[in-house]
């Protein structure tokens, strides 16, 4: 049996040999996998069952034939998993509070927080170490914000501290959920944010609330959708980094605000900067991938667009609008 190189990712021993032999072997039956790779027959067939469930094992073309997926796929799906299990993990901790207040109780002893956690438990006290790690950022900001409407009184607070850090130069990125784009005072504050420099996503979906100051401290509600029930506020440089690793892989899969804001329509017959950028791209990056990476979206975003654009010019091929944004002198 292989180390289990694959346990810091969650996979347990025979979850990583069954998913290593189907990488091997991928038209193996899986009713043999427990006599080939001498395993228990339940404990192959849950293993079977949980890489299927996380999506390291796929159905096959054939019936009852199983294949895996690629291994880029599985570690990234692996390490987002795993994230988030760290995320939900950090947020138990803050709601465990109230064992230790009940332990207190019973024995009159003092029980520490953990050393690097500090517990917030309202939100004039979440706001307070919130002015003071703001005041304090010399670097940047990251924050992810899943709810769609934010108390206005928590809004106008959040815009003068991020104003104010974006002013003094420190870097601003922001996630936010799909639906914020709904609210029209909320669009104006992202709009406000981005105008002065701050770098804005949108992602379909968000469960995490996240504000990381410096890469050196990081604050997560203990309920994502009411920050008025206190934080958690982490020093320890193990949870602040599986924090920023969070972050990263959220702003990754998110799109950027001013593509989503700027639809690439034709006025008059001048192209919008948004339309002009993404024919740009299309002459001149080799791939979707790096194209979209320098737009600064999905994948599947930027090809919606470049389709957009396409349609727009009456184009068949993208080597048709190339040529056919030339001769208007779009590019």
């Amino acid at each position: 049996m292989h180390p289990n190189e694959m346990a810091v990712l969650g996979l347990s021993a025979e979850e990583e040999l069954i998913y290593r032999h189907f990488l091997r072997e991928p038209g193996t039956d899986p009713d043999t996998l427990a006599q080939r790779l001498s395993l228990d027959g339940p404990a192959a067939a849950e293993a079977v069952e949980r890489l299927r469930l996380i999506g390291l094992l796929r159905a096959g073309a054939a019936a009852g034939q199983v294949t895996p997926a690629d291994p880029e796929t599985a570690v990234a799906r692996l390490t987002e998993l795993r994230l988030r299990s760290l995320y939900r993990e950090i947020q138990r901790i803050t709601q465990s509070r109230h064992i230790l207040d009940m332990l207190r109780a019973e024995t009159g002893v003092p029980l520490p927080t953990p050393r690097g956690i500090e517990q917030l438990n309202d939100w004039p006290e979440v706001r307070t170490r919130i002015d003071d790690l703001a005041f304090f950022a010399r670097e940047e900001i990251l924050s992810v914000e899943p709810r769609v409407e934010i108390p206005s009184e928590q809004l106008s607070h959040t815009r003068q501290l991020n104003l104010r850090s974006l002013r003094r130069g420190v870097r601003l990125r922001h996630v936010v959920v799909r639906g914020a784009l709904d609210r029209p005072c909320t669009v104006e504050y992202l709009g406000e944010l981005v105008s002065h420099g701050a770098r804005v996503r949108v992602a379909d979906e968000i469960s995490e609330h996240i504000l990381v100051y410096d890469r050196h401290a990081a604050l997560v509600p203990i309920d994502p959708w009411n920050t008025g029930r206190g934080a958690l506020l982490a020093h320890s440089s193990g949870l602040v980094n599986n924090l920023v690793t969070l972050f990263e892989k959220i702003w990754d899969q998110a799109e950027s605000i001013s593509v989503l804001l700027q639809k690439p329509e034709l006025d008059d017959g001048v192209l919008p900067e948004a339309s002009r950028r993404v024919l740009t791209l299309m002459c001149t990056a080799g791939k979707d991938e790096s194209a979209a990476r320098d737009l600064g979206v999905s994948v599947r975003t930027y090809r919606r667009h470049v389709a957009d654009v396409m349609q727009r010019l009456g184009a068949a091929s993208r080597a048709q609008a190339a040529l056919l944004a030339r001769e208007r002198g779009w590019i």
